[in-house]
């Protein structure tokens, strides 16, 4: 018993740094009755965002629309509108569309490196959207406008020191991302980047990056995380709107079924192997410059995401591609991940 209690108190101040025990003498009521208490608590980054479970929706470009982030929101986890390279008017289209299907917390994404990045920071104040998440660049210049309006700050970062920098700016948490991920990627791995990043910051770290079933989530939030970002797992849902072409692709994923493309141009994405990443990579390998690589992936995204193109379309997806087996409901892949990430810390405390 006493080194069990040891264990979860380990535990309980690297899950939430803010836990409330259930009773004042919780251990005089055992483990199940403990646990119990210690899993129905809420984490900073619900506490935070005013959501339900401590899970958020990864803005995958050209894909998270209304319909995704709308059903994200309104299973409890945070929606979050990739507005990165769109019109405006889309935007605003798109964020009416997702508050018709959910009236909870509602976030947007800004690739600050857009040219229509103030605007569209403007925009998000004039929409009143609550979560503002950011790739890409500094959010440094929008950041007074934002927190003015209430809307939480929340950067997303692939290495320590720009997760110290985006504190010192003011975020109100930060995404540490693993090059595990989907799409642009850092360096370091999930396991090597958040313990690291919590160590050095005080506001929440949510952990992304190699996370599609509980077992992954459990071990997010041992390494320090508040809360976990998800998107390729997503990407199998019902509500997701990429072609079913590309979920096809996705559930016969193996595990070794990705690739890193550009990263001779400073510019490395995770996507499925197909014809075109895989001779992409063949002519860096052979020294193409980025103008000759860039007819590869021109319209790339394009072409997987609406045309179903799983031949010379840039099917962006994370390593946990191969654990994808099936088509579900948003609904449910959340309440499985976070169900099965609750029972794999129990689990592991009977183990302890």
């Amino acid at each position: 018993m006493a080194l069990a209690f040891k264990w979860a108190q380990i535990y309980h101040e690297l899950l939430t740094q803010r836990i409330e025990l259930p009773h004042p003498s919780g251990f005089e009521l055992g483990y199940p009755q403990f646990w119990k208490g210690i899993l129905n608590v809420e984490t900073r980054v619900t506490e935070l965002l005013g959501i339900e479970v401590p899970i958020i929706q990864g803005a995958m470009a050209r894909i998270a629309d209304a319909s995704l982030a709308g059903a994200v929101s309104e299973a409890g986890g945070l929606g979050i509108i990739a507005c990165g390279g769109a019109p405006l008017d889309w935007v605003r289209d798109q964020v009416e569309a997702a508050r018709k299907i959910t009236s909870k917390p509602l976030g947007a994404n800004v690739m600050l490196m857009d040219p229509n990045a103030a605007e569209l920071a403007k925009l998000l104040v004039d929409l009143e959207i609550d979560v503002v998440t950011t790739g890409a660049g500094s959010p440094a210049n929008y950041m007074e406008m934002w927190k003015a309006a209430g809307i939480k700050v929340i950067p997303v970062v692939a290495s320590t020191a720009l997760a110290v920098r985006m504190e010192r700016l003011g975020a109100d948490a930060v995404v540490a991302e693993g090059t595990e991920s989907g799409g642009h990627v850092g360096e370091l791995t999930t396991m090597a980047l958040l313990p690291s990043v919590t160590d050095a910051v005080s506001i929440p770290v949510i952990g992304a990056g190699g996370i599609a079933d509980g077992r992954q989530l459990a071990a997010a939030l041992a390494l320090g995380a508040c809360g976990v970002q998800v998107g390729t797992c997503l990407l199998a849902s019902e509500e997701c709107p990429i072609h079913e072409n590309y979920k096809a692709a996705l559930l016969k994923a193996k595990d070794s079924d990705t690739i890193v493309t550009g990263r001779s141009v400073g510019a490395p994405v995770r996507v499925l192997k197909n014809r075109m990443s895989r001779e992409y990579v063949r002519q860096e390998k052979a020294g193409a410059d980025k103008m000759e690589l860039e007819k590869y992936t021109l319209g790339s995204l394009r072409r997987a995401v609406f045309e179903g193109d799983t031949t010379t379309g840039s099917l962006m997806a994370g390593q946990v591609a191969g654990m994808l087996h099936e088509v579900r409901p948003v609904a449910d892949i959340l309440n499985d991940l976070w169900e099965s990430g609750r029972q794999r810390i129990a689990a592991l405390n009977e183990l302890c």
